[in-house]
């Protein structure tokens, strides 16, 4: 598994390599845009390239559009980007959008679902930049509680969520129940229904 972090921030970016070695996920840098597409045309193998939204040369989503345009699997860092810019770089066909206030393992825990291809954003993110945390169902649940909840809306099994969210299927058992609880519903599919007819996802 190979990585590319380009971030200009020094102390973020060695983390990220820190981590990630310890996991085994050999790690290639760069500070700048220009400095990542250089690399990116002279490595080979890579799985994932993480591009910092606000670093020199980036332009935005002008420079997530040129890194798709190589051809590179491609996910956004930053600090101050909001749902909107989220949503924009992930319809230009980034696999993922990470909000440096993330916890480092579980930037460990995204950057490894990326790679396999699978697009990530984090849940709790994408509804309070909505303006969805205001709803009283969203009020009643844990954000780990979200996340199981917009995993059956998509129909996943509890395998498959524990899977994403780096957990057992006995905790995840345990989230569904307790959330079937708040929000009073008897089942999963009760529960996907008023996610959707509530807008929550």
């Amino acid at each position: 598994m190979r990585v590319l972090i380009a971030d200009d921030h020094d102390l973020l970016r060695d983390t990220l390599v820190a981590f990630l070695a310890n996991e085994g996920i050999e790690t290639l840098t760069a500070a700048s845009f220009g400095e990542a597409m250089q690399i990116a045309d002279s490595a080979t193998g890579l799985d994932l390239v993480l591009l910092d939204f606000k670093m020199p040369g980036m332009s935005g989503l002008e420079g997530v559009r040129k890194a798709l345009e190589k051809g590179l699997r491609v996910a956004v860092i930053s600090g101050e980007a909001n749902r909107s810019t989220a949503e924009q770089a992930l319809a230009l066909g980034a696999i993922g959008f990470v909000p440096k206030t993330m916890p480092a393992k579980s930037m460990i825990s995204a950057i490894r679902y990326m790679v396999t291809g699978e697009k990530f954003a984090p849940v709790e993110f994408m509804i309070e930049s909505s303006g969805n945390s205001d709803h009283p169902i969203v009020q009643k649940l844990s954000a780990r509680e979200l996340q199981v909840l917009e995993g059956l809306t998509e129909g996943k099994s509890n395998k498959e969520i524990a899977r994403d969210l780096d957990l057992s299927e006995p905790t995840v058992k345990l989230h569904i129940k307790t959330m079937y609880r708040k929000v009073g519903v008897a089942n999963r599919t009760q529960a996907a229904m008023l996610a959707k007819e509530e807008g929550i996802f």
